[in-house]
């Protein structure tokens, strides 16, 4: 049965090097487009991204809104664009403090930036809004990515109630490693909106990491996909062990494992 499906990805080619999380964040939504499926997908607006080669052009009837987070208020400007060759249409999450000024996840010594935790709640919230905004209601949420790994929380608790995902199913997939250090020590403060409460995250530690982002993104998800043969095992095994629905690395021919997936769901 055709599905509304939201893909919230990291990375998506070819407006950011091949990597696997880049090279699914395109194949996935192509190959569920392919199959009939609705589909809306998002990622950062990372500022080594050519906006001029990749024809990106603000909306403006989406942009304007600022999100508060930490006590500042950050400006959520909306980007879009469309991978030639596809029918795929790609929207941006832009901020000039958190994305346009900055490389990716890493500085240009290849360090993790230190904010890193709040641009990641900048993103997650700002894919949210915007999806509300668009009128749209998606059967599935796919995250693909630790920059996404937010969003599960925020659906089940902050946007529980809003009508466009009171029926959502959240879906996680989990990838090699891709953040090396903590997210700072704010992150359990930055997080809280609305009822995303900081007591919901005291079960996790203060130094949230790649693992603990994980766990976070797990618990309030209901499948968890392993995308890639050398993922994280325990992060596999928590899923399995909290009864929520996984599926093994399906190799590289993935769209009937994926789509059987999101029916079971």
């Amino acid at each position: 049965m055709a599905k509304k499906i939201l893909f919230i990805n990291q990375e998506i080619v070819p407006y950011v090097p091949e990597s696997d999380l880049s090279l699914m964040g395109k194949a996935l939504p192509q190959a569920m487009q392919e199959s009939g499926h609705e589909i809306r997908t998002f990622m950062p607006k990372w500022g080594n991204i050519n906006e001029r080669r990749g024809q990106l052009h603000e909306v403006i009837r989406l942009s304007g809104m600022n999100l508060i987070i930490d006590d500042t208020d950050h400006p959520l400007i909306i980007k879009v664009a469309s991978i030639a060759q596809t029918r795929i249409q790609v929207y941006f999450i832009d901020n000039d403090d958190y994305f346009s000024k900055r490389q990716m996840t890493v500085d240009e010594k290849g360090q993790d930036y230190p904010d890193n935790g709040e641009r990641a709640i900048f993103f997650a919230r700002g894919v949210l809004e915007t999806v509300k905004k668009l009128r749209w209601v998606p059967d599935i949420i796919h995250i693909q990515g630790w920059m996404g790994a937010v969003v599960p929380l925020y659906i089940k608790t902050a946007y529980h109630d809003e009508p466009s995902f009171a029926d959502t199913k959240v879906v996680t997939s989990l990838f090699t490693k891709s953040l090396n250090s903590e997210l700072g020590n704010n992150f359990k403060r930055c997080v809280e909106f609305r009822d995303a409460t900081a007591e919901l995250l005291n079960k996790y530690n203060d130094a949230f990491d790649f693992e603990e982002l994980g766990k976070l993104a797990i618990d309030y998800s209901d499948g968890v996909i392993a995308a890639h043969k050398d993922i994280n095992k325990e992060l596999l095994k928590y899923a399995q062990d909290k009864n929520i629905p996984t599926l093994a690395y399906p190799g590289e021919d993935f769209r009937s494992a994926y789509e059987a997936f999101y029916e079971k769901i």
